[in-house]
């Protein structure tokens, strides 16, 4: 009995302790070491991958790559990943006013959702980029160039401003001259950020589901702590959003369509029960990386698509699959 009692204490601890930690996470500072592979180096100290542990960021420190990647948490719904040798320096740790430079190398910009009030910065020599839109975008330090595959940036350097728009690549060298860049195109960073932010995705649905069967008040977008992924993971507000690789990130209000099973409807003119097209498992498409199909589809950057095959704008924050 009393070995009973212990293990229920155990399990109860367990699960108040994740639930502190991601309360304490949700309103953190931007610049949370979220994941790191290989050798990495926060303030020419190696970064040591701990399981529940994440070192943080502070204003001024620098993060550097060396043979290794980082990825790092900035404001809610915002991921920066960095490839090898490369380095940041966090400028601002604020939620609402993060700020980045780019010393050297390349990274690799997701942002699932920008809140309201939020700003994003990132800035290389001369040259300073403001994340205006929920995107994907990458600055790369030789040769000095933002690439927007979604979203738009606004840059301002030598006291003139452009605005980049998805599809077009601009060089930060001063003379902002921009071109056309295939958005499909992409190397081992956007691989490896794609793969990712389908783990990330990934996490979200069982996050979701339990805030959602637990009945928590889920009033702000954040970040969630998944103790069965070993992760944070990031849950909207309301709706399902989609990361611009083509994931999708649910809300605990709509998840349900994900475990939801499928409906048998029956026509007037046809008494035998069909299911339905539009519901549950069976409209949902395995991811490329052959991963759970609730998670992902093939659904375009620029859209989610929720349970329905109607595509739905991720700046509407609206929820995929019907109402009810």
């Amino acid at each position: 009995m009393r070995t009973v009692r212990g293990l229920l204490f155990l399990v109860v601890c367990a699960v108040f302790s994740g639930a502190a930690l991601a309360q304490t996470m949700i309103s953190a500072k931007s610049g949370m070491i979220h994941y790191v592979e290989g050798q990495v180096l926060l303030d020419g100290t190696a970064v040591e991958p701990k399981f529940g542990i994440f070192p943080q960021i502070k204003e001024n420190s620098v993060l550097r790559t060396e043979a290794g990647r980082a990825e790092v948490l900035l404001s809610p719904g915002v991921f920066l990943r960095i490839a090898e040798n490369g380095s940041v320096r966090l400028i601002s740790d604020r939620i609402t006013d993060t700020r980045l430079e780019l010393l050297s190398g390349s990274v690799l910009i997701e942002c699932a959702e920008i809140l309201k009030g939020n700003t994003v910065t990132i800035v290389y020599k001369d040259s300073t980029v403001s994340l205006r839109e929920d995107g994907l975008y990458r600055i790369d330090s030789d040769p000095a160039e933002l690439r927007v595959y979604d979203g738009q940036a606004a840059v301002e350097s030598a006291g003139q401003i452009a605005v980049v728009k998805r599809g077009k690549a601009l060089s930060l060298d001063g003379t902002l001259l921009a071109r056309k860049f295939d958005t499909k195109a992409g190397d081992s960073l956007y691989r490896w950020s794609k793969r990712r932010a389908e783990y990330i995705a990934m996490a979200n649905v069982s996050s979701a589901r339990t805030l959602r069967d637990l009945g928590t008040t889920w009033d702000r977008s954040g970040w969630y702590w998944n103790r069965y992924f070993g992760m944070f993971t990031f849950i909207p507000r309301r709706g399902c959003w989609a990361s611009p690789f083509g994931w999708r990130y649910w809300s605990p209000r709509e998840v349900y369509v994900v475990y939801e099973p499928p409906r048998q409807a029956v026509t007037a003119w046809d008494a035998t029960p069909r299911h339905s097209s539009s519901l549950g498992y069976s409209t949902i498409s395995r991811t490329p990386a052959g991963s759970s199909g609730t998670v992902a589809s093939s659904a375009p950057p620029t859209s989610a698509s929720g349970a329905s095959s109607a595509p739905i704008q991720r700046g509407s924050g609206s929820a995929g699959g019907r109402s009810r």
